[in-house]
């Protein structure tokens, strides 16, 4: 007897409201269990809670990334799943970074010293105020409620960039974990997750360019010179994600030797922006890929 995906995916225990209390509260379960293992006493204690308890709320922002990109490269019952259930895996997302907020704020109140001599950093300190504020805004603007004080392009916005923001910081963590020696597993599985979410993400952006310019300018065509230096600079930016080990060092001390580059490394987020270089290299490509000329 076949499986009628479409209508299994379908089934009410795996959508909307349903779908969020089956993720979000076996989860809460396990942060739970891992709360009584660990001794909140200790400032060593808690903070691996804070790291513990993001460690399950980073697929999901990864899934938030990829989802509407999934369903314009591979357009299948599961990609409108996905896209069906946005708002949920986005709230699932909210309750385990919420567990992170609740032990920093554990650890900054009641273990005061230890938080400012092992995990105060003013600049991760910013990064992440900026990424709860947005998450805040986020989780108020999905409903109804919220969503009355912006407009369409105003919500547009602020879930965009939240979205952007709150996949930056994880990857950027991940991607210098696996510039030092000696990575673990989960820093290669959470960097790459993170890399090919957003890589999804360029690849639909310049799937929606190309068929754009075919049925609005049907007789344009991309001049070879665009090609050639497209796929140069999406090979650059593959090669370069896979290669940061070797060339951190060298580029960040040339992008921080100006003065007030320097300075912007101590306060502004992700500055001077090494992980995302392979990024930005791809989507350059992807850009003059997809550029047309008026006349062939």
């Amino acid at each position: 007897m076949s499986i009628d995906i479409k209508q299994l995916l379908k089934n009410k225990v795996i959508n909307e409201w349903h779908l969020f209390f089956l993720l979000s509260v076996p989860l809460s379960i396990i942060i739970l269990f891992a709360m009584m293992a660990s001794d909140l006493s200790t400032g060593a204690g808690v903070s691996h809670m804070i790291g513990y308890s993001v460690k399950w709320a980073i697929p999901f922002i990864y899934i938030l990334v990829a989802a509407s990109s999934v369903h314009t490269l591979f357009p299948s019952p599961f990609s409108m799943w996905l896209m069906r259930n946005q708002k949920y895996i986005g709230l699932c997302f909210a309750v385990m970074m919420a567990w992170q907020a609740l032990f920093i704020f554990i650890v900054s109140t009641f273990l005061r010293d230890y938080y400012f001599e092992e995990i105060y950093l003013f600049r991760d300190e910013l990064e992440g105020t900026i990424g709860y504020i947005l998450l805040t805004a986020m989780v108020v603007t999905s409903f109804q409620l919220g969503r009355k004080f912006v407009d369409t392009m105003q919500w547009k916005l602020v879930h965009k960039v939240g979205v952007y923001f709150l996949w930056a910081y994880p990857f950027s963590v991940y991607w210098w974990n696996l510039t030092y020696a000696e990575p673990r597993a989960i820093d290669y599985i959470f960097y790459w997750a993170g890399f090919i979410a957003f890589v999804f993400r360029i690849a639909a952006w310049g799937k929606n360019r190309q068929q754009w310019s075919q049925t609005n300018m049907p007789e344009s065509v991309t001049p070879i010179v665009f090609k050639l230096l497209g796929s140069a600079l999406i090979i650059c930016g593959c090669v370069a994600s896979a290669t940061g080990f070797y060339w951190q060092n060298s580029v960040t001390t040339f992008l921080t030797a100006p003065p007030w580059s320097a300075e912007f490394e101590l306060w502004l987020p992700f500055w001077p922006l090494e992980p995302f270089l392979s990024i930005f290299s791809i989507a350059l490509g992807t850009l003059f890929l997809t550029k047309i000329n008026d006349s062939k």
